[in-house]
């Protein structure tokens, strides 16, 4: 396994993740009933997904000198965690949560989880990664494509060209080679579901996907699934060479001179993923809630984020690590569905991708 895959290995396992804040024992909010979170100190709970992660030291200057203690509550995937903050409304599981992205928010915000809340001063670029409805409600704090990776080394050793498009998945040379996540378990997997609608229409990508299925396609229940297991660029002995992960994921399989990845991501398959966070309405700690999600807008943790969550910050002006040009480069014109109809026909997709691809 390479350097940059033990990265990413150490992202996606919940162990090390939970290691850099205490989790809390049960759920059921911050555990300050008697309202001592402020400004001047207390609890405050993340609510967030698996694959959240800060550096140590940064974590403990927010909580030095904002006097709180951040625990953690992470349920699941970002699917599994809109899922379980709309089943939990009224009795919140936290304070504040992170990880909520475009592919489900909507759901989140039209159920009523979160308090209204924009940090002051937001930048605009920042702003306009949340239209509406999300604007005011929801905070962008970072974003990333994600596209179908693949393994340069494989295709090497078995002459036989790398694809680039969605449409090359479908053909018989590549046949058995794809592994993807499922769109109704994995936002990972409902991202590549809204990238073939933006690619072939509401009425062309059932079609696209009978086509990928019939090709030998294989369906992962998560990311960590399909990529650490079933990517064979991952090093840990999968058997696809071809996989759904993220743009940034080549900068974290290079070579152990950093001169050179072993994958490439298809930026031609993309579709963009921004993460947000925001205050849960009935939050014990709501004070606490607004500076934490404050603190996740900050240079110190926006700077923190391409190291320890592998997407690029929402901050535009943060400096990005010097191989990510080279390595992680966001696709040029990625495929977009607007909000809206995201939301009117999320689980009429999934379920129709259902019946399409599982049977």
């Amino acid at each position: 396994m390479t350097h940059g895959a033990a990265r990413r290995r150490r992202l996606a396992g919940g162990a090390a993740v939970v290691a850099l804040l205490p989790l809390l024992a049960a759920c059921g909010g911050s555990g300050d009933p008697a309202g001592e979170g402020s400004a001047s100190g207390g609890v405050v709970t993340l609510v967030t997904h698996d694959s959240f992660a800060v550096s140590e030291d940064v974590l403990a200057d927010f909580e030095a000198s904002s006097g709180l203690t951040v625990e953690q509550v992470a349920p699941g995937d970002a699917g599994t965690l809109v899922n379980q903050l709309v089943l939990t409304k009224d009795a919140p599981l936290g304070d504040v949560v992170f990880g909520v992205d475009n592919t489900y928010a909507t759901r989140a915000v039209d159920a009523g989880v979160f308090e209204p809340y924009e940090p002051a001063g937001l930048d605009p670029q920042v702003a306009e990664l949340a239209p509406e409805p999300l604007a005011g409600t929801l905070t962008p704090v970072d974003k990333g494509d994600v596209c179908m990776n693949i393994d340069d080394g494989w295709f090497a050793e078995h002459d036989l060209p790398a694809p680039a498009t969605l449409e090359d998945l479908t053909k018989p040379e590549y046949a058995d080679l794809t592994v993807v996540t499922n769109p109704a378990t994995s936002s990972p997997g409902l991202a590549f579901l809204l990238a073939t609608v933006g690619a072939f229409g509401a009425d062309g990508w059932q079609g696209y996907w009978e086509d990928l299925a019939g090709n030998g396609l294989k369906v992962a229940e998560s990311w960590e699934d399909a990529y650490y297991v079933d990517f064979s660029g991952a090093g840990e002995g999968g058997q696809r060479p071809i996989a759904l992960s993220y743009a940034t994921s080549p900068a974290f399989t290079l070579t152990e001179d950093g001169t050179s990845s072993t994958t490439s991501a298809m930026l031609d398959t993309c579709f963009r993923q921004v993460e947000y966070a925001g205050v849960l309405a009935g939050a014990e700690n709501p004070e606490g809630a607004r500076q934490l999600v404050d603190f996740l807008l900050s240079e110190a943790f926006q700077a923190d984020v391409p190291g320890q969550m592998y997407m690029y910050p929402a901050d535009p002006e943060v400096e990005l690590p010097a191989d990510w040009q080279e390595f992680a480069p966001l696709a040029d014109e990625p495929f977009d569905v607007p909000p809206a109809e995201v939301d009117a026909h999320r689980d009429e997709w999934i379920e129709q991708w259902t019946a399409t691809v599982i049977g």
